[in-house]
């Protein structure tokens, strides 16, 4: 009989979306029979409540950013509104009873802690036994992940299993198999044939220029101080899902002579043909960078959940910090011309990425199923 698989997340335009979709592909993969269903729970529970919380989280992240520093995994906070969250796993119970008796998983991923917890409390309201998997989309866990009925834990390093356990989860619920990235980024391309197809020159460093799904950042800044640099390069800017951003940078000049893309679904040939990633350090992006061999430099981290994944990867000499946006011409020039550290950095990726993340995950949830 197919195995049923429930994967939640939350926010159509997210790395958790993203992180859900690479391990749906990997099931298929790994289990064609297997009958999967992915969905935003957020909207399935409080479609009116995720439109107004997601357009406060980003008004946060843009305009004070130390208000998110305050409420991340801050133990007061947590204690705090436990009560409140109970009270509204509570109040979703039904509707996920409706969704459970409908689909009848035989076990169910995570790649947000929202969900995670309402499925958590689910277990426990209606006295269920099926398998819980919580996969952690960052360099680093928070409090708001600890439920006890979750059954195991995917993180990405050995950091995050000891955070965990120091929070008092059991070693043996934690699996270090990574962050889930599409299956296509585990996939080595034709780096020639890829930039003659999207008409680069194969004998200039690309420099790819990010800010996540949305278009996060001072990318205006970031590519005028790349432009005015003393080495040859060409630039890919991908501005995702902010059509602002993408108009504006359309009238500047610069841009005319470099490459700007709008929402892009070829992330893995932009990766395989670029020597640099500038970007906020999203575990989605940064994971598919490693897999791919290409070097951060982040700018601009938000507070929390990206502030650890830079972290992380500065302690593992895998990346760059920009201290701003003008500092990001300085970084990238010195690096394209020292090949020696170039080289060393890039062989440290190698030590810390999971190209085969997705795979394993969807291994661990079959064998749960």
């Amino acid at each position: 009989m197919p195995k049923s698989v429930l994967l939640a997340h939350i926010s159509d335009v997210s790395g958790h979306k993203a992180a859900a979709d690479a391990v749906e592909k990997a099931l298929k993969i790994i289990e064609p029979s297997a009958s999967v269903l992915s969905t935003n729970l957020f909207n399935y529970t409080n479609p009116y409540s995720e439109r107004f919380v997601n357009r406060l989280y980003m008004a946060i992240i843009k305009r004070i950013p130390q208000i998110w520093e305050h409420l991340y995994d801050n133990p007061k906070i947590v204690k705090s509104t436990k009560y409140a969250k109970n009270l509204i796993h509570k109040f979703n119970a039904k509707k996920i009873k409706k969704l459970f008796d409908e689909f009848k998983p035989d076990v169910i991923a995570c790649t947000q802690a929202f969900p995670c917890g309402m499925f958590a409390d689910f277990k426990k309201i209606y006295r269920l036994n099926t398998p819980l998997i919580a996969i952690v989309t960052d360099f680093l866990p928070h409090s708001y992940w600890l439920y006890q009925n979750v059954d195991y834990y995917s993180v990405a390093n050995e950091e995050s299993k000891n955070r965990l356990i120091e929070l008092g989860v059991e070693d043996k619920k934690i699996k270090l198999l990574g962050i889930p990235i599409n299956p296509k980024f585990s996939t080595s391309l034709d780096k020639v044939e890829i930039a003659q197809r999207l008409g680069l020159d194969v004998t200039l460093p690309v420099i790819l220029v990010m800010g996540g799904g949305q278009g996060l950042g001072p990318i205006k800044k970031i590519v005028e101080s790349l432009d005015g640099i003393g080495v040859k390069l060409q630039l890919v800017i991908v501005t995702g899902t902010n059509t602002k951003l993408y108009n504006e940078l359309r009238k500047m000049p610069i841009c005319n002579k470099h490459f700007l893309l709008s929402y892009a679904d070829n992330v893995d040939e932009l990766m395989e043909v670029s020597s640099i990633i500038v970007t906020k350090p999203g575990g989605l992006t940064i994971s598919e960078a490693l897999a791919k061999g290409v070097i951060p430099v982040i700018v601009n981290p938000i507070p929390g959940q990206e502030e650890n994944n830079t972290k992380y990867l500065l302690k593992h000499n895998s990346a760059f910090r920009a201290k701003n946006a003008e500092d990001v011409g300085v970084i990238v020039e010195n690096l394209i011309s020292d090949r020696e550290k170039y080289a060393i950095i890039q062989q440290n990726l190698k030590y810390i990425a999971k190209p085969k993340s997705a795979f394993d995950i969807a291994d661990l949830i079959l064998k749960n199923a």
